[in-house]
């Protein structure tokens, strides 16, 4: 079912404590074995986790829920581990991220936004571009994490802005983070390691472009023309890194962590932004 709730069923925003204003993440996902995996990225995944303030709630933007024609936050109060994904052992099968979920936060959420109508959904769940990361930067699953999705038929742009209304819940104690991948092409993958020349260039690129804060261009990366479409057939993997874009303010430094092409097309840069 999704539906707008009832405001009395949730805190008024008042309720909802201040807090110091919390970093924003971009996390590189890349393959959901990385959940059960112990690995370079897996355990800067952790150490992020021990790094940043305690949240009050997180709130996941990943790739892997696309909505087209509407936006979409959960509002159950457990949601599901999804696995959403085929071909792997039955160990990642068998993972469950049992975090409570985020009512309260997602009634604000639905307030703040005034680029769309946001709906209140209540079937979604995880998905693994949240729970895989949140399995090792949060493991004891006692944060509450909620979602919200993607409108895919819109344009890079408005996500951007749409990520602009949500810079308020970082002073309500929420970590904002953006789950995709800078580099993200599954149709040339290349196992034995060789890395394709255009994914290094893309990756850098964007790399270059954040550090200078040049996110017009970043938000206009398919302007890059075939650079873009080798990098992206498909862009539902970078949308999140432009809503993390977006939540950035003069204050914000980023800084870059998993920052390495794998598989030849597969770019696990991440980013990590907190206030001067």
């Amino acid at each position: 079912m999704k539906t707008n709730p009832s405001p009395q069923h949730f805190k008024t925003l008042s309720a909802l404590p201040e807090t110091e204003t919390m970093p924003f993440m971009f996390v590189g996902h890349g393959s959901p074995m990385n959940a059960i995996t112990d690995n370079a990225f897996s355990r800067n995944w952790a150490a992020m986790g021990e790094q940043v303030p305690r949240p009050s709630a997180i709130l996941c933007i990943s790739a892997h829920w696309l909505t087209p024609g509407s936006t979409q936050v959960t509002a159950m109060d457990m949601p599901r581990t999804i696995h959403d994904f085929g071909g792997f052992p039955k160990k990642l099968f068998d993972q469950q991220y049992a975090a409570p979920g985020a009512p309260d936060y997602a009634r604000k959420t639905i307030e703040l936004i005034r680029k769309a109508e946001v709906i209140a959904d209540y079937e979604w769940g995880l998905d693994h571009g949240t729970w895989s990361v949140l399995l090792k930067m949060f493991p004891k699953a006692d944060v509450p994490v909620y979602q919200l999705s993607i409108d895919y038929a819109k344009e890079p742009r408005y996500h951007y802005e749409l990520a602009r209304d949500l810079n308020e819940l970082r002073n309500k104690g929420v970590l904002i983070l953006g789950s995709g991948n800078i580099v993200h092409n599954l149709r040339t993958i290349n196992l034995d390691g060789t890395l394709y020349d255009w994914a290094i260039e893309f990756d850098q690129t964007m790399k270059s472009l954040m550090d200078t804060r040049d996110d017009a261009k970043v938000v206009d990366f398919l302007s890059l023309g075939t650079l873009a479409k080798l990098a992206h057939p498909t862009h539902d993997h970078f949308l999140p890194l432009i809503y993390a874009l977006g939540l950035r303010t003069d204050r914000d430094h980023i800084e870059h962590f998993n920052d390495e092409v794998i598989a030849g097309s597969i770019s696990m840069r991440s980013i990590i932004a907190r206030p001067k």
